[in-house]
């Protein structure tokens, strides 16, 4: 992969689109076996907090920015490589804010390969955190772990054998590792499904045993969907990722195989 991740770096003070990374979401599906027409639909919200640019007359600007992109575009772009992007900003001049909003939603959507919604917000615009994800937090369960590497066969059914509708379970504890550098990624996983009661302890030992798993943040959320459409029978199904910043971004993607809300939460972590 032609990217700047694991790789030691000159950081650019001044706009250049090229260091956009592009990377195909059909490569990177085919090594969870996921081809043909995707079983899902959802999107990617990028958060940035560490965003600047010069004015017309050279006084600083900081901003916060959050953008959208459907998850069957055509590609996804590289964390490394978008913070790189944006930090070459910081020294180059714009007119307006509009001007900034203009020129990020044109290289965005390029490097996406499809239209990206985008704000740019001032500070004092930002939300406040939010800790109340919906549904029930699984982490207060007593439970033994013994599996810290991907396991779907931890997966269960309740012995109750009911059938649940908009059924909602929650961690805060999940990690996966970057599959590049080995790095941990933390997140809050949520989980909302309809069909048969899936057991609550099974449900949380297989998000623990994410713990050494390597994978870029949209193919594990990915994954995960699969998982549990395959082994649990959800007959609707939405798994989100709210993953903590690197260099300023969090990413937090969203798949669902029915109609599903934007969920811009922002939790204390992030």
């Amino acid at each position: 992969m032609d990217i700047p991740l694991g790789k030691p770096t000159d950081y650019v003070e001044t706009y250049a689109p090229e260091l956009l990374a592009p990377m195909s979401r059909a490569a990177a599906r085919e090594a969870i076996g996921l081809s043909g027409p995707l079983p899902f639909g959802g999107e990617d919200t990028w958060n940035g907090y560490e965003f600047s640019w010069l004015g017309p007359r050279g006084a600083p600007t900081a901003a916060a920015l959050r953008f959208t992109i459907e998850a069957d575009s055509p590609n996804f772009v590289e964390s490394k490589s978008l913070k790189l992007y944006l930090n070459a900003f910081a020294q180059t001049r714009f007119s307006d804010w509009e001007a900034v909003a203009s020129i990020l939603r044109r290289d965005l959507t390029e490097g996406f390969g499809r239209a990206v919604k985008l704000r740019l917000l001032p500070l004092a615009a930002l939300p406040a955190a939010d800790d109340r994800l919906p549904g029930l937090c699984l982490d207060a369960l007593d439970a033994e772990i013994r599996c810290f590497d991907r396991s779907p066969a931890l997966l269960a059914h309740d012995v109750s054998g009911q059938f649940v509708t908009d059924q909602a379970w929650h961690t805060h504890l999940f990690r996966s590792l970057c599959p590049v550098t080995g790095q941990p990624d933390w997140a809050s996983v949520l989980i909302r499904y309809s069909g048969p009661a899936i057991d609550a302890v099974a449900l949380w030992r297989y998000l623990i045993s994410y713990r050494r798993h390597p994978a870029f943040h949209e193919t594990t959320i990915e994954q995960i969907f699969l998982d549990l459409k395959q082994r649990c029978g959800c007959t609707a199904l939405l798994v989100a990722g709210f993953f903590q910043r690197r260099g300023g971004l969090d990413i937090n993607p969203l798949r669902a195989d029915a109609a599903f809300p934007s969920l811009h939460y922002r939790l204390p972590r992030q």
